[in-house]
């Protein structure tokens, strides 16, 4: 099934959108159910079934109609939202092509109508915001949308050829010959690794096996530290002066990249890089095996990162310590959740219980959430997103015998 982009002219949009606007204007902004740990003992036991609940939950809290156009969704950055919030003025690129990864793994987990409709409507909505065509000036976040369509593609048989046409050409376009990698943005002088990575991965399941390679390289010569054996953030060419910050998704799309190459070149490096890497992982970047806290922002969904990429070498390359660290993750996340009318909250420190607020059905009035707080609460789809990954990923591996 080709679901083509059939010219969405610009005008058209933002009539739509003023439309919209005005309707919601006289609407009122979703509110909070009832915020409670007095949760289920345990819940489901299923890993299946917990996926679904973690579904469930940002389906029915984030994922509105975009300008009144009932099969082009997408989700709200935060709930509660607000009027402005559902309107879809403040959204996020990267956020959303996360949104739809999720959607293609609960529609693989257990097919369904319903789901394909969400899956077609969200890359629709992701179009249709975009404004200008399915790509933008950020090559992470190119990556992680034709990453989610190629999935579509070959999970479930929805094609979005032009988008993958599209954005393919776009990270070809960005690839600087002489530095041998993409940067973060056109124009940028930044070389990171949330860049770096995904498009590697991208370039593998592509047929750019070539690039991949040389990616994966630069990964491992120009930005992995020595000492600890983790994947830096980022270097600035020309000049070479290194960013050492650690991300835990920084290594998730590292490890994402090697197992793509070790499988589909039969290398050995690559198989010990993934294992290298995963092992310093465990020993700097977990706590008693939980994969470590981030914060909220676009570090809600780090966590959830690393665990998709983890369960794809555990998967692939029966690496046994990467499954591990994610059902130690998926168990803490899910005993230390809170509820909201029966459905999981996830906090963005999945070893510290979710603890309601004063007042059981609202949040505090903070833009973004931080895994500091004394209640481990998060407003942000981010983090709700980190904890749906999370659980699909742990179904994955369980439903493989991993």
């Amino acid at each position: 099934m080709d679901r083509r982009n059939k010219g969405i002219s610009r005008r058209s949009v933002l009539l739509a959108a003023g439309a919209s606007m005005a309707l919601t204007a006289m609407a009122q902004p979703t509110q909070a159910g009832t915020i409670t740990r007095k949760v289920s003992a345990g819940g489901p036991d299923e890993p299946g079934k917990r996926a679904d609940l973690a579904e469930q939950a940002i389906v029915q809290r984030h994922v509105r109609a975009l300008w009144g156009q009932p099969q082009v969704r997408l989700g709200t950055l935060v709930w509660p939202a607000s009027l402005l919030d559902q309107s879809f003025v403040r959204w996020c690129y990267w956020w959303q092509a996360h949104l739809l990864d999720c959607a293609v793994d609960a529609a693989y987990r257990a097919r369904t109508p319903e789901r394909i409709d969400r899956v077609v409507a969200l890359a629709r909505g992701i179009r249709t915001r975009n404004l200008t065509g399915w790509t933008n000036e950020y090559y992470d976040d190119m990556s992680w949308l034709v990453l989610a369509l190629e999935r579509t593609d070959r999970l479930l048989g929805v094609q979005f050829s032009d988008a993958v046409g599209d954005l393919r050409a776009a990270l070809i376009d960005g690839w600087n010959p002489v530095v041998g990698a993409v940067p973060w943005r056109s124009g940028d002088d930044f070389y990171n690794t949330p860049a770096i990575g995904p498009t590697g991965i991208a370039m593998a399941r592509l047929g750019e096996l070539s690039r991949a390679r040389q990616l994966a390289d630069f990964l491992h010569t120009r930005l992995r530290d020595t000492d600890s054996g983790l994947i830096l953030d980022g270097v600035h060419e020309p000049g070479g002066r290194v960013d050492r910050t650690v991300h835990t998704y920084s290594q998730g799309v590292t490890i994402g990249l090697e197992t793509e190459l070790a499988v589909r070149t039969g290398e050995s490096s690559h198989r010990s890089r993934v294992a290298a890497l995963v092992a310093a992982t465990e020993d700097r970047l977990t706590d008693a095996g939980v994969i470590a806290a981030a914060a909220g922002n676009d570090s809600g969904l780090f966590m959830g990162i690393l665990a998709r990429y983890l369960a794809e070498a555990a998967l692939a390359l029966d690496d046994t310590t990467a499954a591990n660290i994610v059902h130690a993750s998926a168990r803490s996340a899910w005993e230390n959740r809170a509820e909201v009318d029966g459905l999981p909250l996830f906090g963005p420190d999945w070893t510290r219980a979710v603890t309601v607020p004063a007042y059981p059905r609202s949040f505090a009035p903070l833009t973004h959430s931080s895994a500091a707080s004394s209640t481990n609460l998060s407003r942000d789809l981010s983090v709700q997103l980190s904890g749906w990954m999370l659980l699909e990923a742990d179904y994955q591996l369980t439903a493989a015998g991993r």
